[in-house]
């Protein structure tokens, strides 16, 4: 069934049963489109109702568009059957809905008022006219004539309204479209809604225009007598008084112009710019013209009470105290040195320099090291207020810049936004996950932030919404990532670096005791002479409960250990708990992870390498074997494509020098020879492994044992040298960890070395390559 079968089928329908709107200061005429917003419950519940059904709804008028919950009582009973074009979800829980008008209908019945109105509807359709009925005519001709005069007189009505109403012939249909048109009471448009006979319509229609048209003519009049009054000097206050005359003379509320004097009284408090402040001017007076109900209307005022609410004129005083902000970065953040003294440098240049121009801070490291917490810190140690702003995910450009104000819904960009909530022109503003940035069809956001980090740029930075420019000079950046690999180029120069390294076993044991411990014990409402951790049971949760760089699962599982001692205490089955090692494993269940231990001191074919993850470092047994065969080479594990082209550079190594081995000069082609990584589910990839890699063929092709009891990284080349790689702090710690007391590096990262935490440092023995055959030395036992 077509679209004008199915509404000449509702028009000639006995009884409909329809979900129902109640419009507060708004009128729909059959034949109408239009669009309007509903934010109320039930109005919304009746809308997704009727779109479930057959898209029709019945529209009616309240007396009263103040009162918020109507009832029956409360709204007209003749309205007009709608069916719903399209519907738009707009911020703010409400709906922009089209919908376009088929009939009038009255209400027969209220079936129900919960959860929205639903009533049973008799249809009205028009009565019919003839087609040579002189009086129809005569009524339509008058009617237009005074329409005519009414848009001569009345500015805001365009001339083409006209045009487009000379064409109707259904005298029915003309007066509904013209009375949709009137800037009058709903009283007015209801009575004309509400007659069936179309001369009637006419006859009401003409009284109606024939009394604006006089309304019309006393304003001008107003206007004249307003104008003879104030001279030229005196604009402004002629246009606000020309207004209220005009309001007092139709009864109009003056609620709008409240509005706009607020507005006036708070810009003239403002030290602005003389084109940003004209600029808003302007717009202050372009608002002071229209309707308050309209859409467009609703983007001015936000628009509006946006640019004023911005701190143009507030600034933060800095407190920039370098002693008490160490001390408080100290408080915040334990085993950090490194990080905290770059920071108190930046503080300290800042104190001296006055200014914030130069380099933004990038903190960049693993979950859970405190990057956030840092920034926090650093807006406490100078009594600023602190900004976060999450970038992870964000693929639109408008979530920066924000939109342009031509569309309805406009918003300002999430910078200005943050700036505006907080008040201050100067805040520390924390840009979080830049290395998450998305980009699509809608816009490059890291774009967008090249001009708010660049410091020669961002004093003049200009959101789409504001379409003037607002100064970010005075805020401090700071953003965060866990790798600078994702970060684009443009903007990764923009930023200045600061590696957040991971925590070491003592790191992690020193901050569960002195912050996470006494925090859980707080929150989960324990006390010490409940609940104590000695170091025995802390460590085991460290090593065989987490896995991480950061010190966030850690709490988690502290936590998570209070949780079930505070159900147990309750309950009165327990009195104090010592978390021993034995008695975490008994309250967390069998151990979740483990770390590689050297049992076997050597064995043909195996080496021990070193690699580096995001939540630290891990040792790595690399297995080889030389079989009988073609010369194919299997490599399996799920290498990545660096670590497959290490391995085929190492067999290219070999060749070149297996005279000097001992090896046979075509091994290559008697024999197939097969690389092997352990834990296969899991994916590795980088260059850290070539030297293990190459030693471990080496000794299968020698048959000459291989040390596991010593670990090595470093990348080679085709010329047998060992390359420097990075994540030396982490590899090392975790070949202690495993037992590991030698350790092999390339001799280009001996600068590496005084980074590793001094109680590992002094228990190893490292031994620096230059080259495969110094680590044949250390490795094969001959």
């Amino acid at each position: 069934m077509d679209e004008k079968t199915r509404d000449r089928a509702i028009i000639e329908a006995d009884f409909l049963d329809l979900p129902m709107i109640p419009l507060r200061g708004l009128s729909v005429f059959p034949n109408m489109v239009l669009h309007f917003d509903i934010g109320r419950e039930k109005s919304i519940n009746a809308l997704e109702k009727a779109m479930v059904n057959n898209q029709y709804i019945f529209l009616s008028s309240q007396m009263d568009e103040n009162t918020d919950l109507p009832t029956t009582k409360d709204f007209y009973q003749i309205g007009t059957i709608a069916k719903i074009k399209q519907m738009l979800k707009l911020p703010g829980d409400s709906i922009r809905v089209l919908v376009e008008g088929i009939c009038r209908g009255k209400i027969a019945d209220t079936l129900f008022e919960v959860p929205y109105f639903k009533c049973r509807i008799k249809p009205l359709p028009d009565e019919e006219t003839g087609n040579d009925d002189s009086e129809a005519e005569a009524l339509m001709r008058t009617v237009l004539g005074s329409f005519d005069e009414y848009i001569s007189i009345n500015q805001n009505l365009a001339p083409e309204i006209f045009a487009s109403v000379v064409t109707i012939d259904s005298p029915g249909r003309m007066a509904d479209m013209i009375a949709s048109h009137l800037e009058i009471k709903i009283e007015d448009k209801q009575a004309v809604l509400e007659l069936l006979d179309q001369k009637e319509r006419l006859r009401k229609l003409n009284d109606i225009l024939i009394r604006e048209i006089e309304i019309l003519n006393i304003e001008q009049d107003i206007s004249s007598k307003v104008k003879s009054q104030i001279n030229q000097n005196q604009r402004e206050y002629y246009l606000r008084e020309q207004m209220r005359a005009i309001q007092e003379e139709l009864g109009g509320d003056e609620g709008i112009e409240d509005e706009v004097a607020g507005y006036r009284e708070q810009l003239a408090q403002l030290e602005l710019d003389e084109k940003i402040k004209d600029k808003i001017e302007k717009e202050i007076n372009r608002f002071s013209r229209m309707q308050s109900s309209s859409a467009e209307a609703t983007v001015s005022r936000t628009y509006i009470e946006t640019i004023l609410a911005l701190p143009w004129n507030t600034l933060s005083e800095d407190n920039i105290d370098i002693n008490k902000a160490e001390k408080i970065l100290n408080e915040d953040h334990y085993g950090l040195h490194k990080v905290n003294n770059r920071v108190l440098e930046y503080l300290a240049v800042m104190q001296l320099s006055e200014s914030l121009k130069g380099p933004i801070l990038c903190l960049v490291g693993p979950p859970g090291t405190g990057k956030t917490s840092i920034a926090k810190s650093v807006a406490r140690s100078i009594g600023r207020e602190f900004v976060r702003m999450s970038l992870g995910g964000v693929r639109d450009e408008a979530e920066i810049r924000g939109h342009r104000r031509t569309y309805i819904g406009a918003i300002p960009g999430r910078i200005i936004t943050s700036i505006k909530e907080c008040g201050t022109r100067n805040p520390v503003f924390l840009f979080d996950e830049v290395d998450k940035i998305g980009a699509d069809y809608k816009g490059d956001p890291a774009s967008a932030l090249l001009e708010v980090l660049d410091p020669e740029q961002n004093k003049d930075f200009t959101d789409h919404f504001l379409e003037v420019p607002f100064d970010l000079s005075k805020v401090m950046f700071i953003t965060t990532a866990n790798t600078t690999e994702t970060i684009p180029r443009p903007l990764l120069d923009r930023m200045e670096v600061i590696e957040v390294s991971g925590y070491t076993e003592d790191d992690k044991l020193n901050i569960a005791q002195q912050y996470l411990v006494p925090k859980q014990i707080k929150e989960n409402g324990l006390s010490k002479k409940v609940i104590t951790f000695p170091k025995s049971g802390l460590k085991t949760i460290i090593n065989y409960y987490t896995r991480e760089s950061g010190v966030r699962n850690l709490e988690r599982e502290i936590g998570n250990l209070c949780r079930k001692v505070a159900r147990k205490y309750v309950a009165g089955e327990t009195e104090k708990v010592s978390m021993t090692s034995k008695r975490v494993e008994e309250y967390l269940g069998k151990r979740r992870f483990h770390f590689d231990v050297i049992k076997n001191k050597t064995e043909v074919g195996v080496t021990t390498g070193l690699a580096w993850t995001i939540v630290g470092g891990e040792t790595l047994f690399i297995e080889t074997a030389a079989l009988p065969g073609t010369g194919k080479l299997e490599l399996t594990g799920q290498l990545g494509d660096v670590m497959q082209e290490s391995a085929k550079a190492g067999i290219s190594y070999i060749r070149s020098v297996a005279k000097k081995l001992g090896i046979d000069e075509d091994f290559y082609k008697k024999y197939d020879i097969h690389l092997h990584i352990p834990e296969g589910a899991t994916p590795k990839d980088g260059p850290s492994a070539g030297v293990t890699m190459c030693t471990a063929l080496i000794s299968s092709l020698t048959g000459i044992p291989a040390r596991k009891d010593i670990a090595m990284t470093g990348e080679i080349t085709l010329r047998g040298n060992v390359l420097p790689v990075g994540g030396i702090r982490e590899k090392v710690m975790a070949a202690h960890r495993a037992g590991i007391r030698k350790v092999l590096l390339p001799r280009e990262n001996e600068a590496d070395i005084p980074e590793i935490p001094e109680a590992v440092r002094n228990e190893m023995e490292f031994v620096l390559l230059d080259n495969v055959n110094d680590a044949l030395k250390q490795v094969l036992v001959r």
